[in-house]
């Protein structure tokens, strides 16, 4: 068994800033018009609270916004639709949660291309006139400003395209006509609502992702435009292999990631008009596949959990891709558990990775502690709270995580505990034969399995100091807080009446 020890003083402080409610990633636009997507956002919202959310698709075809025709007369004219897009920010408000912009993919009537990513058929090549792009993006902006507020839509984020430096993403990879969309875009934007933070490039990984980076700053840089962050994606997935529609691959390290991230921290701050400038992680995961099984894992916690530890040393946000399995880039997923990018499973049945991301945001205080496999905050009230976890990839050890605190009398040590054998519905749907259908008792089943382990325990602390022990199984991620045994029982109400007289 694995051994671990942490110890808290008075005077102890740590190093982690934490960015993991800032941003959450969703499918195409359109999805969001459809029941289930808005309710699993709602167990998302519940439970982690996001401040924004970033997908793909407010220009496509199934937004309708981009609607030219021609009249009786044969006279050509430019109109929008913004019917879906109230529908949808709408029920983004209702939910507390705000955009951040991705401005893509191209209207069909505007691309200059026919090449299309994913089943939905997004238009992935430049616009046949940057002017028309232009046009269309200041007019959806202006309206949205009229609708809900030019001080709130200028609070939304803008980041230009998706992944321009993958060739199914952005026809040829042409980074040059990437330039030239950020160039109309960010004019757009700046001249109807100036306010507005923009940037970009979007870029996943590659061999010429950093190249990428450094091209884009010294464009912007060049031509004098406007930049307010920089973004890109991060994902673990190494060589894959298939298997069916399935997709599996072992997985980089989170040490593999940082070191990504913070090569593309130290590009940025290598140029002196944008060092220390905003990076934001627009999409992060393990696989990059909505057809991975990594994704409904416990496993997937964990390693999850290592990264929200650590990213906010060098970036403002990191989204993950996504809150939910209502998700249909490689077609409508059909089964419940599919290795989907989300959260949260269809049936709203809870993943484990909803309750890493859960337990690290409400995580708030001062940060006193953090290693590999913790962190550990001290409230504004004194008490203490932390996370760990125990990653298992070749070994399977459990850990044993011993935590001292400060303390004076009793203390009330609460755990919610998620690993392989707590919290584990994918393994519950595995036996009762992975059926592709459920009965509503089935369902109910997975969903009440869908839900961690809370304990609770009483500790004497001897000394000034409280001393708790807590066992983390397989790929475990343990919420764990520490506050002093404050309550007053009632007069004559005896918790031990019964145990002692029956």
């Amino acid at each position: 068994m694995k051994h671990l020890s942490i110890a808290v003083t008075a005077e102890s402080r740590a190093k982690f800033n934490n960015n993991a409610a800032v941003c959450v990633g969703t499918g195409r636009m359109g999805l969001a018009l459809q029941q289930e997507y808005q309710q699993q956002l709602a167990m998302a919202q519940a439970e982690c609270g996001f401040k924004h959310i970033r997908g793909h698709g407010l220009f496509c075809d199934d937004m309708a916004i981009y609607q030219p025709y021609t009249d009786a007369e044969g006279n050509a004219h430019v109109a929008y639709n913004f019917t879906y897009l109230d529908r949808v920010m709408d029920s983004y408000r209702l939910q507390g949660i705000k955009p951040f912009i991705e401005l893509g993919f191209m209207p069909e009537k505007m691309a200059s291309g026919t090449q299309t990513i994913f089943y939905w058929k997004g238009n992935t090549t430049p616009p046949a006139d940057h002017k028309q792009w232009a046009d269309m993006v200041k007019a959806t902006l202006l309206h949205l400003a009229e609708r809900y507020g030019e001080d709130e839509v200028s609070s939304w984020p803008c980041e230009v395209w998706n992944e321009p430096n993958l060739c199914g993403f952005w026809e040829n990879a042409d980074e040059e006509k990437y330039h030239q969309l950020y160039a109309a875009s960010v004019k757009a934007v700046k001249e109807v609502l100036p306010r507005m933070r923009v940037g970009g490039p979007a870029i996943c990984g590659g061999a010429t992702s950093l190249d990428w980076v450094r091209n884009f700053l010294t464009f912007c840089r060049d031509e004098k435009l406007p930049l307010d962050f920089v973004t890109r994606h991060a994902y673990m997935g190494e060589t894959p292999v298939h298997q069916g529609r399935y997709l599996y691959h072992t997985m980089r390290s989170v040490e593999s990631i940082m070191e990504e991230m913070q090569a593309t921290r130290d590009v940025i701050d290598s140029f002196p008009e944008y060092e220390g400038m905003e990076l934001h992680i627009t999409e992060f995961n393990t696989s990059y596949n909505p057809f991975c099984p990594i994704h409904d894992t416990n496993l997937n916690a964990a390693y999850i959990a290592g990264l929200l530890a650590r990213l906010g040393d060098v970036a403002s946000s990191y989204s993950y891709w996504t809150f939910g399995d209502v998700f249909e880039e490689q077609g409508v997923p059909p089964r419940l558990f599919h290795g989907g990018f989300g959260m949260v499973a269809n049936g709203l049945i809870a993943k484990p990775t909803l309750w890493t991301f859960a337990f690290f945001n409400n995580l708030k205080g001062e940060p006193v502690y953090r290693d590999d496999h913790s962190v550990v905050v001290r409230k504004a009230d004194g008490t203490y709270e932390g996370v760990a976890w125990n990653l298992c990839r070749e070994e399977r050890e459990q850990l044993k995580v011993d935590v001292f605190i400060p303390a004076d009398g009793m203390v009330t040590l609460t755990t919610e505990t998620v690993d392989e054998e707590t919290c584990n519905p994918l393994k519950c749907w595995h036996e009762m034969g992975e059926p592709a259908s459920l009965t509503s008792r089935q369902l109910r089943f997975l969903r009440q399995a869908g839900t961690p382990l809370c304990e609770t325990q009483q500790l004497n602390a001897p000394a000034g100091k409280a001393h708790a022990q807590i066992i983390l199984r397989e790929n475990a991620v343990v919420r764990f807080s520490m506050e002093p045994c404050k309550g007053k029982p009632d007069y004559g109400y005896d918790y031990d009446w019964y145990r002692q007289h029956s």
